[in-house]
């Protein structure tokens, strides 16, 4: 994985929960894990990974905190944490 990568997967498990995430990153590391990341419409973004589905908002700045941590415990679920990728 590459340093820029592994750094947006540090930011979602950093404590306390960041703020200024670019979902287009986060989006970028899912796929590069292996994922799948298709808009679904109506402001929608649909993530899968590991057998896992989750829908966020499409939102064009940085994540929202509530949004970090659905996404934290999405990659979890799915068997990713910043160990597992080192």
């Amino acid at each position: 994985m590459k340093h820029k990568q592994h750094g947006i997967i540090e930011a979602i498990f950093a404590h306390p929960i960041g703020s200024n995430i670019d979902p287009r990153q986060a989006f970028a590391l899912i796929e590069k894990l292996g994922g799948e990341v298709t808009h679904g419409g109506n402001g929608h973004v649909i993530v899968k990974l590991g057998g896992h589905t989750h829908g966020f908002h499409d939102v064009r700045h940085s994540l929202p905190k509530d949004d970090v941590a659905t996404l934290r415990k999405f990659l979890e679920q799915a068997g990713f944490t910043p160990e597992t990728t080192a």
